[in-house]
């Protein structure tokens, strides 16, 4: 936390630009900067003392209870921001109310086929949940803003003045966070079903409302390191939301004093991020803890990532076709080719998804955006998975990191990136990745915490097996296959988090076809031209698609029993065949003497 409130109030000298000019521009954009204006700044903030001095002011002030003033209005911090953080928490809590509602939806058919030991009828689904947790929060957002709030006039759309300015954001937070949450649970039930517990309890009746809800329940504490991480994304991820419905808080102070270089507004914000993601972090844990109850400490758990059958191939290979031809289609196309006498034309056979504003076609913008957006999330999901992997198997190393860097928004960590590597096409990749680990991490701790206290893992520790047997041949295993369906489920929404940087104008520049740049450029004529919006998002939901349906077929192996000779191996005491028992003239029939090979074997 202090490096983070360090590199922080190094930005503006980072960043190599004059704060004083940036504070002028940030007061009165209008006003011309004369030296002699630059110099009465200067003195006013006391910018020639340098950073260590600004930093330890504010340090010195925090401990009081005060916060500082800001370097642009001129007001108190503290009470600005303490007013935008009930504004966002207040924004989280009605999008948790809606992810939850998304992760009974996504879960309802499994839990209603589990419970009545009916798990081998379920076929592959989970498309309408892997679309849904594609669609980016600011494309959402934008739909609902236009077509709910300004053509039908159901719900006011800009504004915070009271519950009915809540359902609008809640509903573009809550419904890709809570299908990425459900698919997450989804993907855990099945092993709770097959434990002895569920067994036992379908065979003497239970009801099945009863095994569904212990089943949730034995299934929750795995995803609860993950809950706390998406409810401080939803606290000071939600940038982009709150911008588009002009909500006053916490991400949108942030970003402004980030974009204003406001030090002691940005410093504060910050850190309330950070005691918001500890206070998060350290309640998941106790919960889990809870849940999970003396089976944690006496190791009496069974594991829920059993080797288990693969998963049908024809649906990842079907949208994966689609997602080719679509880009192989567009690449011969010229992206940057200019037509202004085709602005915003409808598809047709010459622009099958039809023309920009620029009368740009649209589908080969799509396909060449691909290439970048595609190979940059690839890299920077193979990054993260490598990188949750190891941290996460050290827990009491990670844990704290995680925390911290979880509460640091994407797009705060792409302008520190940009103040200290520059702008550039991979800025958005390093500001990512910087964040990205954090949840693969989690995960792996969590399954971690949980494997090791399982009975078979208690056995093989009794039988004699080491640390690095224990840890290649049974946590490993049983933690990489879960971890890796996440890390792809995670990758559109890194692609998400690319192109949303590309929307706030912190990724690639004009007039490069990446996605968050396309979306962002299209988006003021959504209601005139919506096919310049609505393909590139249908891109961006075929992508997770593939990554949801590729997912399931990541899993372990089952493993073949070798057939083995009547003789048995060579030096090993061969057992004689256990007798079934049945009726009593069963044990008149006379042995088969197949079972012997040799006459030393026969005596």
């Amino acid at each position: 936390m202090a490096a983070l409130v360090g590199a922080i109030g190094l930005l503006p000298w980072l960043s190599r630009t004059d704060p004083a000019l940036t504070v002028l521009k940030a007061r009165s954009a209008d006003r011309d900067p004369t030296p002699e204006t630059l110099r009465a700044i200067r003195d006013q903030l006391g910018l020639d003392d340098g950073p260590p001095a600004l930093l330890g002011r504010w340090l010195g002030g925090l401990l009081h209870g005060d916060a500082g003033t800001s370097w642009v209005s001129g007001g108190q911090v503290l009470p600005g921001v303490v007013q935008a953080l009930g504004a966002s928490l207040l924004l989280m809590s009605g999008a948790l109310v809606v992810a939850a509602g998304t992760v009974a939806a996504v879960c309802a058919r499994t839990l209603r086929l589990g419970s009545r030991g009916r798990l081998a009828a379920r076929g592959p689904g989970g498309t309408a949940s892997a679309v849904l947790a594609a669609l980016p929060e600011f494309l959402v957002a934008s739909v609902l803003a236009s077509v709910i709030g300004v053509q039908l006039g159901w719900l006011p759309a800009l504004g915070w003045y009271g519950p009915q300015w809540m359902v609008l954001p809640s509903l573009a937070l809550g419904l890709p966070a809570g299908a990425i949450l459900g698919r997450m649970l989804d993907d855990l039930l099945p092993g709770a079903f097959a434990e002895p517990w569920a067994l036992a309890a379908a065979a003497r009746g239970v009801p099945p409302r009863s095994v569904a809800r212990q089943a949730v329940r034995r299934c929750v504490p795995g995803l609860l390191p993950n809950l706390g991480l998406f409810v401080v994304g939803l606290t000071g991820g939600s940038v982009a939301v709150e911008q588009i419905f002009d909500i006053p808080g916490l991400g949108r102070l942030t970003l402004q004093a980030a974009l204003a270089q406001d030090l002691p507004v940005l410093q504060t914000g910050t850190l309330a991020l950070v005691l918001v993601a500890a206070l998060a972090g350290v309640l998941a844990r106790l919960s889990a803890r809870l849940l999970i109850g003396p089976a944690l400490r006496d190791g009496a758990l069974h594991s829920l990532h059993r080797p288990g059958p693969t998963a049908p191939r024809a649906l990842p290979l079907l949208y994966g076709a689609l997602l080719a031809a679509v880009i192989g289609f567009g690449l011969p196309r010229d992206a940057l080719a200019l037509d202004t006498l085709a602005r915003l034309r409808a598809p047709s056979l010459a622009h099958p998804f039809g023309t920009d504003a620029l009368g740009r076609d649209v589908l080969a913008r799509v396909s060449h955006g691909a290439l970048t957006t595609l190979g940059i999330a690839l890299a920077v999901s193979a990054a993260a998975l490598v990188a949750g992997l190891l941290l996460g198997l050290l827990p009491r190393l990670s844990g704290p990191l995680v925390d911290t860097v979880a509460a640091v928004p994407p797009v705060l960590a792409g302008l520190l990136v940009a103040g200290i590597a520059g702008s550039g096409p991979w800025t958005p990749a390093f500001a990512v990745g910087v964040v990205a680990w954090s949840p693969l991490a989690a995960h792996t701790s969590s399954l971690l915490r949980q494997e090791r206290a399982t009975t078979h893992l208690a056995a093989t520790r009794a039988l004699g097996a080491g640390r690095w047997y224990l840890l290649w041949h049974e946590l490993l295993p049983a933690v990489l296959s879960p971890v890796a369906r996440h890390a792809l489920l995670r990758l559109p929404g890194i692609a998400l988090s690319l192109a949303a940087l590309g929307f706030l104008g912190l990724g690639a520049q004009p007039p490069s076809p990446e996605w968050g740049l396309l979306l962002a450029e299209n988006q003021p004529y959504a209601e005139r031209a919506p096919w310049a919006v609505l393909f590139p998002a249908a891109v961006l939901a075929l992508l997770g698609a593939l990554a949801v349906t590729a997912a399931g077929g990541v899993r372990l192996p089952r493993r073949r029993k070798r057939p083995e000779s009547p003789a048995g191996p060579p030096g090993k005491r061969v057992m004689p065949p256990r007798r079934q028992r049945s009726s009593p003239d069963a044990l008149l029939a006379p042995v088969p003497t197949s079972v012997s090979t040799s006459p030393a074997e026969e005596r």
